[in-house]
C-alpha cells in the first residue's frame, strides 16, 4: 500500500463491518471488461477497494459465444481468486447488477470465491441475503438512488434477515453508464448528489440506532478529486466510489483506445444516451451513437440473454455487443460508458499515483 508520508491530513479509514479499508475509496465497477482483476487487484494493493465487475466478464473466455452464461461464471470465479492472489491483504468486490438473468448464480459464486463485498444495483436487490452460503462472511452493499429506498432495504433486510445492509453506496446522477434515474431527473436540482447523501444518511440513522451498528454512505456519482472525497466525508459519509478515473489507469483492463478516448474527451462529447433496458446512460459520443439515433443498428438475434428486462426484438441494439466492442477498442461498432466528468481525464498513470494524486488533492483540501 502507497501513502505519501508528507501528507498531513490523511482521510479515515472506510469500514465495513469487520473489514477496515485504509483509503476510503471504492473503484467502482465496470463492466463489460473495464474493471477485472487487473484493476481490482492494483487498487486493493493501494489500501482502497479494487471491484470486479460480473457482467459478461467471460467475454475474452474461449467458448463464450456457444456457452455465454457458463463461461461467464467460470471467469468470474477465476478473476476473484486471481485478484485475491495478487492483493492477498487487500479488499477486493464484486459488482453484481440485479438486472443480470443469471444474477442469483453470480452471487454465490463471488461469495463462495471468496470476494470480501458484494455490491449490488440496477435494481433493489430485496432478496440478496437469502443467496449467500451459509457461513459466508461476504459484505453486502447495494446501490441507491433515494433515502426512499435505502429506508425500504433497510427494513426489508432487518425484518426477513435479522440484519441491515453492511454499507449503502449513493449513486447520483453524474455517473456514468446506467443511471437510476427519469432522463428529466439528470439536471434537476433536487437529484443532486449532496441533497441525496443527506437523505440517505437520514434514513439509515433509525435502522443504526436499531441495530447498534454503524451502516457506511459511500457517495458516487461525478466523484473525481480528493477535494471532492473531503467534500463528502466532511457531510458524513463514510467513503466514496470513484471511476471515471481509474479507466485512465495502466492497470486497467480496458484497451489502449478506450483509454484514449477518455483523454481526448470534452464536454461536448458527453452524451445521454436511452439503454435497450429503457433506462438512460452516459457515454461519449461516435460513430455507433450516431448510428444508434439514426435507427441504423437492429440486433437480428440475442445471442447473450443477458438482462432480464432486455427483449431483443424490440431492442434497437444490442448493449453487451457494443460494450464488447468498445472493451477491445472497436469505436466503430460500440461506444464508451463514462462519467461526467470524464472531460477532466487528461493523462494516463499507474493506480499507485493515481491514488497518491487523490489523497495528496484531498490533503489540500482539508488542510489549505
Amino acid at each position: 500500500m502507497y501513502i505519501d508520508s508528507s501528507l498531513n491530513c490523511k482521510p479515515p479509514p472506510l469500514k465495513i463491518g469487520d473489514l477496515t479499508v485504509p483509503i476510503p475509496i471504492i473503484q467502482g465497477g465496470m463492466g463489460i471488461g473495464i474493471s477485472m482483476s487487473g484493476l481490482a487487484s492494483a487498487v486493493a494493493k493501494e489500501g482502497a477497494i479494487g471491484v470486479i465487475a460480473a457482467v459478461m466478464i467471460g467475454f475474452n473466455e474461449k467458448g463464450f459465444y456457444k456457452d455465454p452464461r457458463g463461461t461467464t461464471r467460470t471467469a468470474l470465479e477465476k478473476h476473484i481468486k486471481r485478484a485475491k492472489e495478487l492483493a492477498p491483504n487487500g479488499v477486493i468486490g464484486v459488482n453484481i447488477m440485479v438486472a443480470l438473468t443469471d444474477y442469483e448464480e453470480l452471487v454465490r459464486i463471488s461469495a463462495k470465491a471468496g470476494a470480501d463485498l458484494i455490491i449490488s444495483g440496477a435494481g433493489l436487490p430485496l432478496n440478496l441475503p437469502a443467496l449467500l452460503p451459509e457461513g459466508s462472511k461476504t459484505k453486502l452493499v447495494p446501490i441507491v438512488s433515494s433515502g426512499r429506498a435505502a429506508a425500504i432495504l433497510c427494513r426489508r433486510w432487518k425484518q426477513h434477515f435479522g440484519f441491515p445492509p453492511h454499507a449503502i453506496v449513493v449513486e447520483g446522477p453524474k455517473a456514468g453508464g446506467h443511471l437510476g434515474f427519469k432522463a428529466e431527473e439528470l439536471e434537476s436540482p433536487n437529484k443532486e448528489l449532496k441533497i441525496i447523501v443527506k437523505e440517505v444518511i437520514e434514513a439509515v440513522k433509525p435502522f443504526e440506532d436499531k441495530c447498534g451498528q454503524k451502516i457506511p454512505v459511500i457517495a458516487a456519482g461525478g466523484i473525481y478529486s480528493g477535494a471532492d472525497m473531503y467534500e463528502f466525508l466532511s457531510m458524513g459519509a463514510s467513503g466514496v466510489q470513484m471511476a471515471t478515473r481509474f479507466v485512465a489507469t495502466y492497470e486497467c483492463d480496458a484497451s489502449d483506445r478506450f483509454k484514449q478516448a477518455y483523454i481526448e474527451a470534452t464536454k461536448d462529447d458527453i452524451v445521454i444516451i436511452k439503454s435497450p433496458v429503457g433506462l438512460p446512460g452516459r457515454a461519449l459520443n461516435g460513430p455507433f451513437v450516431e448510428k444508434i439515433k439514426q435507427g441504423k443498428v437492429k440486433p437480428h438475434k440475442c445471442t447473450y440473454h443477458c438482462l432480464k428486462t432486455c427483449n431483443y426484438k424490440t431492442a434497437p441494439y444490442c448493449i453487451s455487443m457494443a460494450l464488447i466492442n468498445a472493451q477491445r477498442g472497436n469505436l466503430e461498432s460500440g461506444f464508451v460508458f463514462c462519467g461526467a466528468n470524464v472531460w477532466k481525464v487528461n493523462k494516463i498513470l499507474s493506480v499507485k499515483e493515481l491514488i497518491s494524486e487523490i489523497l495528496k488533492e484531498y490533503s489540500q483540501a482539508a488542510c489549505p
